[in-house]
């Protein structure tokens, strides 16, 4: 097992709060470990086919608390060669309600049954929020889940299928959010993207899945949908971890992230070389996990994608739906219109050569379409 420490990714400073929540500055924490002997990939259990059999690289949640429905351990498809560059597929679609949100969740829930948790609330633009009902069901937890009044029907369904509460408010996931605030009860926990540290925790195990599935190799590139952003941090906080441990070497792959032009806050903030995200006004987009205007992670975004020599760009919204089809029909995979964006920006890097031929890519597959 490990100790660890909660350390705010702005101000450093170390903090006791329990269960955690954001710094006094206002900005996310990070779980720091302190691995208490040395670890190996033989502490890895591989009889279980879920994230959690990463659990001893995880905080330490008692066994009673832990709360699976079998995420993760998602399929890496079979390498394919697109203009001499070979890329695979990660098909999160499958895990138990659809997204990888279900990783960031199942971590999420757990410790906060662990921390005497009664009730939360979240505010999502759609598969979180099916997520968050799911396993706060799995775990007695009360759920509020803030949508916004333009989510399709499917997520509505999905989401009340698990008993979780509902309110609409708003054309986006910031005007849910805005609302939850308003409403929120002082015993409530706040699950949003990076208000809490745990998320990410789950979402790390996406990192350690592709090193493993890649024998303790890692690929060149990662191309990621990129919205609240927690997959991409988590995926860039495991490798380094796994570098510390001394389980990979090497050059680090080139994280992209990827977003519409209907909603492009980290794309615009990386083009201007910034260190922030402004909010992006009026932002629509038909992929939903894209629609995120004002993230609160956008610097730690920022800095994995400068860190690892990546880039950001958004695709043309016009041009996600025929982008869908096609990844769809030569997949076999039935992904949402993220997964589009991530097969046309695949495209565009290719074309024009930041992604060169010999190297080997990564694309995400988050969600399915309801």
């Amino acid at each position: 097992m490990s100790n660890f420490d909660f350390v705010c990714t702005y101000c450093q400073r170390i903090d006791t709060t329990d269960p955690p929540t954001l710094c006094v500055c206002g900005q996310p924490l990070e779980v720091q470990y302190q691995w208490d002997k040395p670890i190996s990939q033989n502490d890895i259990d591989v009889s279980n086919t879920s994230m959690w059999r990463y659990r001893k690289f995880l905080p330490s949640v008692e066994p009673k608390h832990i709360i699976s429905l079998g995420e993760g351990w998602t399929p890496l498809t079979k390498a394919e060669m697109f203009n001499g560059v070979r890329y695979s597929l990660k098909d999160e679609t499958v895990n138990p309600t659809g997204s990888f949100k279900d990783r960031g969740m199942s971590m999420a829930i757990s410790m906060a049954r662990q921390s005497g948790v009664k009730t939360i609330c979240v505010p999502s633009a759609g598969n979180a929020g099916v997520a968050a009902s799911a396993y706060s069901h799995a775990g007695s937890i009360e759920a509020h889940i803030y949508l916004a009044e333009t989510i399709p029907f499917p997520f509505v369904r999905d989401t009340k299928k698990y008993g979780a509460r509902i309110q609409f408010h708003g054309k986006t996931i910031a005007d849910a959010a805005a609302n939850m605030k308003q409403e929120m009860k002082e015993d409530w926990f706040d699950l949003s993207t990076l208000k809490e540290p745990f998320r990410v925790e789950g979402k790390k195990t996406l990192g350690y899945e592709l090193a493993e599935q890649f024998d303790w190799s890692l690929p060149d590139v990662i191309i990621y949908p990129t919205g609240g952003g927690t997959g991409l941090i988590g995926m860039w906080k495991a490798f380094k971890e796994m570098m510390q441990l001394g389980w990979i070497t090497g050059y680090l792959p080139r994280m992209v992230a990827v977003q519409s032009d209907g909603c492009a806050p980290v794309v615009d903030a990386f083009l201007h070389n910034a260190s922030s995200t402004q909010f992006w006004e009026n932002s629509n987009t038909a992929a939903l996990g894209l629609n995120v205007p004002g993230p609160l992670g956008g610097p730690w975004m920022l800095r994995v994608l400068y860190e690892s020599n990546g880039t950001a760009l958004c695709v043309k919204e016009q041009e996600l739906e025929s982008a869908t089809q096609e990844i769809k029909r030569v997949s076999g995979i039935n992904t949402s219109q993220e997964g589009g964006a991530v097969w046309g920006a695949f495209q565009t890097l290719v074309a024009e050569g930041w992604i060169k031929k010999g190297e080997t890519t990564v694309l995400f597959m988050t969600g399915k379409e309801r």
